[in-house]
């Protein structure tokens, strides 16, 4: 068995902001899937690295208004997690919990992106 996770996907209400949070917080471009149901920004993949990738998705009316989005808790790989922190608030989210140190597991800091979904960081250093 591989890797558990294969693919996630983060649910937004408003794919312009969405986007521009994570690709300002994580120095990236999100790609636009082709042919898909519902309007969907995509992490870059690469099926020989460690990890899993996935998507922003859009769903017209998804999830409904005052609904707990975060069930399950994805957590995105970085050099030193406090580098993405610290662009959270300029990219519109807050900080839930500042960078802190949990053993020999690296780091996290959890953060709420500009939809209010929880992601966490996490970093070896």
């Amino acid at each position: 068995m591989g890797n558990p996770v294969g693919w996630f996907e983060i649910y937004v209400q408003d794919m312009a902001r969405a986007k521009a949070f994570y690709e300002t917080i994580f120095g990236v471009q999100l790609t636009k899937l082709a042919d898909t149901e519902f309007e969907m920004y995509a992490f870059a993949m690469n099926s020989e690295g460690y990890g899993a990738s996935g998507a922003l998705i859009r769903i017209p009316g998804y999830p409904p208004a005052g609904a707990v989005t975060n069930s399950v808790l994805v957590y995105f790989h970085c050099i030193d997690c406090a580098v993405e922190a610290s662009r959270v608030v300029q990219a519109g989210g807050r900080i839930e919990s500042p960078k802190k140190a949990i053993g020999p597991y690296g780091h996290i800091a959890l953060v709420v992106d500009s939809e209010g979904n929880t992601i966490g960081l996490h970093s070896m250093q």
